[in-house]
């Protein structure tokens, strides 16, 4: 006896669906899956079988083959258990056949029966409604993913007797529903904000200009100086994500397994900060079979990477393809995926190996060539991708016992908004740029016009200040989100001079 069924698995973060075939014949028992199966595919025979008796339904002691098409692309995971129990179930004829025609099934098995959750309910989702099935049927505690995508049946179910009693019609199941807006209702309520941080309102307001115009920002600074505590509350004053942002977002932690129990899509922008000693493949993405890594988690969010330096070389290098291109692409010789990563970088780090290079009360203990040594494991390349260099000084003792509320991330952020639009209206007809950070030279000569005060002023910063030539692209960009900030359309003196002073590693300072 045949039957045919549908399943489904991710490929990048996008899926691909599954018919899932199971031959059942009267030979010598045994069990075996097909269509290039990892190992965990290959164990759900145990799961399978310890699952349909514990159930209370006859195992057959017959030769059973699954096939698991298309055969060419490898199987992983452990969501094809159900499909395979189900399949079996309805080539003993325990489960009518042509009830099963428009359904996709997935979900882990336990020995006694019960259904676990599956990773990338939210793509598979997706791809159920671009292929015109009308049900889909998932472990409960996926099921409300899976039903953010409009157009498809879900169902949620407890365990493989629930699914079975569903097929045959012995039992209701209600269809999982959620509401959208009410998921948007609980965004954005941080519980860190800006007015927790005392002084370094310079450092607030470069902040405030990072998130307006989506630009990299170093900040370089003494321990202790609240370089960390600020990086934090960066998403507080980024603008609130929309519908499509969140939901390429989740389809990212979806794939990867990582979406809190509680929550069925991702409303709130990332912060992801991985330690110095994290590996390429786990920064990037990649392994055997590739997954994402934290720049795809940090997608319409936030990377901070403390301590930069501390970074080893080749791990910092391979972030030059996802900072100019908003994307990583994971070659492998049988395949090769792409996955997003259009972040904001955030970075800190010393200013020397003591850290205490620029501090006036603490005597730095450095010589310069350490110094020069410390600087260079940041590549030109690396700083060439970054628009702000600020320095974060120690905390005054009168600024740290001040009483005084400073701004909130409410108030910092509604301007942020503010210039986003601006940036939105410039962009409108071009591909790929939707702020000023996205800019490349030839929107900067567009758009980044200057009068003859601004061209003068920046010449002379130039020759005096010792910038490098890298700095001038810079420079303009984020004039140009100044001006924004400021709500002007031409760029004037004042927004060019606060953009020279956020280019510190550019200075003579640092370079001898």
């Amino acid at each position: 006896m045949l039957s045919k069924l549908f399943s489904s698995a991710t490929y990048g973060i996008n899926a691909y669906i599954v018919e899932v075939e199971t031959h059942v014949e009267k030979q010598i028992p045994s069990f075996t899956i097909v269509g290039l199966p990892d190992n965990a595919v290959k164990e759900s025979r145990e799961r399978v079988m310890a699952a349909i008796k514990n159930t209370g339904f006859e195992f057959p002691h017959k030769k059973i083959t699954v096939n698991l098409a298309p055969a060419d692309i490898k199987k992983e995971g452990s969501s094809f258990d159900l499909p395979i129990a189900i399949g079996i179930l309805a080539a003993t004829e325990i489960i009518d056949l042509d009830s099963i025609n428009d359904i996709v099934f997935l979900g882990e098995l336990s020995l006694d029966g019960k259904l676990r959750p599956i990773k990338g309910a939210l793509p598979i989702s997706v791809e159920v409604k671009k292929r015109g099935i009308k049900k889909l049927i998932v472990p409960n505690e996926s099921a409300e993913e899976a039903a953010i995508v409009d157009g498809v049946e879900v169902y949620g179910v407890e365990s493989l007797e629930e699914v079975v009693q569903f097929i045959n019609e012995d039992k209701q199941l209600e269809r999982v529903v959620v509401d959208k807006e009410e998921l948007f209702s609980q965004v954005n309520v941080y519980h860190l904000d800006f007015s927790d941080v005392k002084g370094q309102e310079n450092v607030k307001r470069a902040l405030e200009v990072a998130a307006a115009g989506a630009h990299n920002i170093i900040m370089i600074g003494p321990p202790g100086s609240g370089k960390t505590m600020l990086a934090k509350r960066i998403p507080t004053i980024l603008p609130p994500m929309s519908f499509e942002e969140a939901l390429e977002t989740t389809k990212i932690h979806s794939v990867a397994g990582i979406i809190p129990r509680d929550k069925a899509l991702i409303t709130e922008r990332p912060f992801r900060s991985p330690h110095h000693t994290v590996s390429d493949a786990a920064l990037v993405g990649g392994g055997s079979f590739p997954r994402p890594g934290e720049v795809s988690f940090a997608h319409y969010g936030v990377l901070f990477l403390d301590e930069l330096p501390e970074f080893k070389k080749n791990v910092l290098e391979v972030l030059r393809q996802p900072l100019e291109d908003a994307k990583v692409t994971v070659s492998r010789s049988k395949l090769s995926l792409e996955f997003p990563a259009n972040f904001m970088l955030a970075s800190a780090m010393n200013p020397c190996p003591c850290g205490y290079f620029t501090d006036p009360n603490k005597e730095c203990t450095c010589s310069p060539p350490q110094i020069q040594k410390y600087m260079a494991k940041i590549s030109g390349p690396l700083l060439d991708r970054i628009d702000i260099h600020i320095e974060v000084p120690a905390v005054k003792y009168k600024e740290l016992s001040s009483e005084s509320k400073s701004e909130s991330s409410k108030d910092v952020r509604e301007r942020v908004i503010r210039a986003r639009k601006i940036q939105l209206n410039r962009f409108a007809g071009i591909k790929h740029i939707f702020n000023n950070g996205d800019m490349g030279s030839k929107e900067v000569r567009q758009f980044c016009k200057l009068d003859d005060t601004c061209a003068e002023l920046i010449k002379m910063a130039m020759t005096k200040l010792g910038l490098s030539a890298r700095a001038y692209d810079r420079i303009l960009k984020v004039s140009r989100t100044i001006a924004d900030l400021d709500e002007s359309k031409e760029i004037k003196p004042q927004h060019i001079s606060e953009a020279i002073q956020y280019r510190s590693l550019d200075r003579e300072l640092w370079n001898h």
